[in-house]
């Protein structure tokens, strides 16, 4: 897609890969009815079927990239190639991310700083790449800031959360030994000042230190939300817990509180995983939200 200019901010996506899976397996309880709602502004060929049973859940993996006052700033580093992961799909990519990387006109060295929303492993994966059999930081010339909050419970290798604690091994820690890793709270400005710059904003929910990425700079307002909303489909039933939430009624709360600021104050939204353009605004539909993307 073509960058999109937000007064002083060019933002640019970066496509990894399209993840499908079954969409009751991550959110049991959409009903017919709901899709039937959602069709009405998102029904993806392929993807989406009047039956929920058979209806995926297809995540678009990217990144996100920030040009602002100079500075090149990555949010969200996908899953990262060459990676042992216990879930299949994952295990083992060779995806041409770099490539997509260069046709959006970065090279790794590029990159001043990558900001992760949260600290799961399609999030981490290209924090590193492996060289002569070491993983290495991706980023040589960037300052990466992961939060505080979701580094210790990760570290801890907490029960239920293999796949995470797999990508913490090969894609936090080395960052971490290189000296390029800083640890910092939910409420961190990573450059100038809140409403003129980029800074975080607490989420928890999703994973126990989850954040956003708020960035605004003499234009409209934008939020890079990361896993606060996976699917279209969770505009309508934000209420249902997401197979990966940490800690689901909090979730669904941000995941609510979220879509109706960005609906209120019409802030252009870059989800990490819709699919298509991706970026897009939020709108009212009567007590649920839909979604207009943006066009190519």
């Amino acid at each position: 897609m073509k960058p999109i200019e937000l007064g002083r901010m060019r933002v640019h996506k970066v496509h990894e890969m399209d993840s499908p899976t079954p969409l009751l397996m991550n959110l049991p309880g959409v009903t017919a009815e709901d899709i039937t709602r959602m069709r009405r502004w998102y029904d993806a060929p392929g993807e989406i079927h009047p039956d929920p049973e058979q209806c995926l859940m297809t995540f678009g993996v990217h990144s996100w990239v920030i040009e602002l006052d100079g500075k090149r700033i990555l949010v969200d580093a996908c899953d990262g190639n060459h990676k042992n992961r216990s879930i299949e799909a994952v295990h083992q990519l060779d995806t041409d991310y770099l490539g997509n990387l260069a046709r959006a006109g970065f090279q790794p060295e590029d990159i001043d700083m990558v900001m992760c929303t949260h600290l799961h492993f399609d999030h981490i994966g290209w924090n590193t790449r492996l060289e002569s059999g070491h993983w290495v930081p991706t980023f040589r010339n960037a300052r990466y800031v992961f939060g505080q909050k979701d580094y210790d419970y990760f570290k801890a290798n907490p029960e239920g959360e293999a796949v995470h604690f797999e990508a913490f091994q090969d894609s936090i820690l080395p960052v971490m030994e290189a000296g390029q890793g800083e640890l910092v709270e939910a409420d961190f400005c990573a450059h100038r000042e809140v409403g003129n710059g980029v800074w975080l904003e607490p989420a928890f929910g999703h994973s126990p230190g989850n954040v956003i990425v708020n960035a605004q700079a003499d234009g409209a307002p934008a939020i890079f939300w990361g896993d606060v909303i996976h699917h279209p489909i969770q505009m309508i039933r934000f209420d249902l817990p997401f197979a990966f939430d940490a800690d689901p009624a909090a979730a669904s709360r941000v995941r609510q509180e979220v879509m109706a600021r960005a609906a209120d104050e019409q802030i252009m939204c870059f989800p990490a995983h819709f699919r298509g353009t991706s970026a897009g605004h939020v709108q009212r539909d009567g007590e649920h939200f839909r979604y207009d993307w943006v066009r190519e």
